[in-house]
């Protein structure tokens, strides 16, 4: 069965949409659906809108390797509050608990019933992990909710610990009762998809425990990532997952990104795309257009963690901080040139090659991604993607395993060759592929992570940011962690030797773009001219060079960043904790 994202209106009548707080309405009679399998699969089915699956390109927007047009007002002092916070919604849960309340028609067999109860409490799971992530404690339902039901529906938050719990109990009970163990066209949640998921979320649970020691949790923080570790090992196996090599290290990795159809070796779960039915994701339109969307592109302080292709860091070399950009991505990680325009890259316009250096009309860095974005220029306005979003992939269990064994110690070099040099060597990386590494890179304390000593966990994170970038993990990652602090990082971007000068970025031997502070009289043809001078039109500029007239570029310095530990947790919304007192503002807001 491929799962479209269209679902049946019928399930707007049988499940009323509900907030917490309002009185759930009587529902129609339950027999058809319950009584036989198809009436499980529909229902099921309509749980799968929670995904939000192609819309996941842009989830990392608010990341700290990406400079964006504006700064995200969650982190921008004083532009976040109850009064504007979202996420306070229960309506998926009503129709969650109503499916699982309900499945008990002895004409469906019991195996047949447990399956479809697994799937729906895979994404009960999927509900409240959202929900707990977000604001931390939350009211923990478990039934669907009668009009007679006032005391649950104005109830307090229940303890992290009880919620966490609960979702961990629902994708155990997931993981040993669905019955299907890969799908063709790996659209519908399936045993190892709630085990990868498993994963997911005892990883997290567990190093948010273990690093935010101010909530007295670190004596569970062990437990829960040794879960995590055992629900990778079973995907990696059991589920018959291996990551995808077939189109050789250049270009086997975006490839998973870019394809129509999911790639079935390494891709779990995905929101699959298809043009025939105007199933579509907009990620060209997202990622190149000067006007739509965010402008998000990538940080020099995060390509430079790209290690050489000899798998040393980047930043051992010599005079890294003042290499041009063109040379600067010659000889690394080969997944640099798979997620940002580079070197020889080239996009398809009316069926031509054309080259395709950064452009500065969307770039304020010089690092423009591609990760998401399909070569042709047909598909840059609006919402024409027919590549497939994945949600779950096997990469990111070999990630999982590898930094919970890192967390407790206990990775071995067989498991390091497993998982970190494996995806490495997909890569194209030649180097320390099958022994943990012995000494801490100074760059990744520097800059990303002072109080990590230990150099597997140190070149864990690196690689989980390098592999998972764009995937929407980077701010929980950072959350997880607690290193708020990285979300105030400066934006900048390629190294400027000088002023008026225009750069060949890509050396096919076409100039593409030059900084001013007076623009020259004399200008080349096909040149793109960015000023970086301090004021301009009487306001300042947001666009500069860190030494004035040369140096990296920076963008929105004059903007701070703030992030205070309130933001750890969103606030919960206010007009529905005037609705429910009981429910309490979380610290600091």
């Amino acid at each position: 069965m491929k799962l479209k994202y269209i679902y049946f209106l019928f399930f707007a009548v049988l499940i009323t949409s509900c907030d917490l707080e309002e009185l759930p309405e009587a529902t129609t009679s339950k027999g058809p659906i319950f009584s036989n399998e198809s009436g499980l699969i529909l229902y099921t089915n309509s749980f799968y809108t929670m995904f939000n699956g192609r819309n996941l390109h842009r989830a990392d927007a608010m990341s700290d390797y990406l400079a964006r047009k504006d700064t995200p007002p969650f982190i921008t002092e004083g532009n976040y509050s109850p009064q504007v916070s979202t996420g306070w919604s229960w309506s998926d849960l009503r129709n969650i608990n109503y499916f699982i309340a309900n499945c008990t028609d002895p004409k469906v067999p019991l195996t047949v019933r447990k399956n479809y109860i697994g799937i729906a409490k895979f994404f009960r799971a999927w509900f409240y992990f959202d929900k707990v992530k977000r604001f931390g404690d939350v009211p923990w339902i478990g039934k669907p909710l009668d009009v007679t039901d006032t005391d649950l529906l104005y109830k307090g938050r229940d303890s992290r610990v009880m919620v966490m719990d609960s979702v961990l109990a629902d994708l155990d009970y997931a993981s040993q009762n669905i019955t299907a163990t890969s799908e063709g066209t790996r659209s519908l949640v399936t045993k190892y998809v709630a085990y990868a998921f498993k994963a997911r979320v005892a990883l997290h649970e567990g190093t948010f425990r273990k690093y935010h020691n101010s909530l007295g949790l670190t004596g569970s923080a062990a437990n829960l990532l040794n879960q995590a570790a055992t629900a990778a090992k079973e995907v990696m196996d059991k589920g018959g997952y291996k990551l995808y090599d077939g189109a050789g290290v250049d270009k086997s990795y975006r490839q998973v990104f870019i394809n129509p159809a999911p790639m079935a070796t390494e891709v779990m779960l995905s929101a699959v795309c298809d043009l025939a039915l105007n199933t579509l994701n907009d990620a060209n339109w997202y990622w190149t257009s000067g006007t739509y969307g965010d402008k998000a592109n990538f940080i020099r302080t995060f390509i430079n963690t790209y290690l050489n292709i000899d798998g040393t860091p980047f930043t051992n070399n010599p005079g890294y901080k003042t290499m041009l950009f063109k040379d600067e991505v010659k000889g690394r990680d080969k997944r640099l040139q798979q997620t940002i325009r580079s070197g020889d890259y080239k996009r398809i316009s009316a069926g031509s090659l054309v080259p395709a250096p950064p452009v500065f009309s969307y770039t304020y860095t010089g690092y423009m991604p591609i990760k998401w974005a399909l070569d042709d220029v047909y598909y840059d306005t609006r919402d024409l993607n027919i590549n497939s979003v994945s949600i779950f992939r096997y990469a990111e269990v070999l990630l999982a395993y590898a930094e919970a064994k890192a967390e407790l110690g206990t990775l071995t070099d067989a498991d390091w060759a497993a998982t970190i040099g494996a995806l490495r060597k997909r890569a194209g990386i030649t180097g320390g592929l099958n022994a943990k590494p012995t000494i801490p890179d100074p760059y990744l304390q520097e800059k990303y992570f002072p109080n990590i000593s230990d150099p597997t966990l140190l070149e864990v994170r690196r690689e989980r940011g390098i592999e998972l970038c764009l995937e929407g993990f980077r701010f929980d990652d950072i959350v997880r962690w607690k290193r708020g602090e990285l979300m105030q990082m400066e934006w900048n971007g390629m190294y400027v030797p000088e002023l008026n000068t225009p750069m060949d970025l890509n050396e096919d031997g076409i100039l593409d773009v030059a900084f001013y502070k007076t623009l020259p009289a004399n200008r080349v043809a096909g040149v793109t001219y960015v000023e970086v001078a301090p004021t301009v039109a009487g306001k300042t500029n947001p666009q500069l060079l860190s030494n004035g007239d040369s140096g990296e570029l920076t963008w929105l310095n004059n903007i701070p960043r703030k992030f205070l530990d309130k933001n750890y947790l969103y606030p919960i919304p206010a007009g529905d904790l005037i609705t429910n007192p009981k429910l309490g503002q979380n610290p600091g807001w």
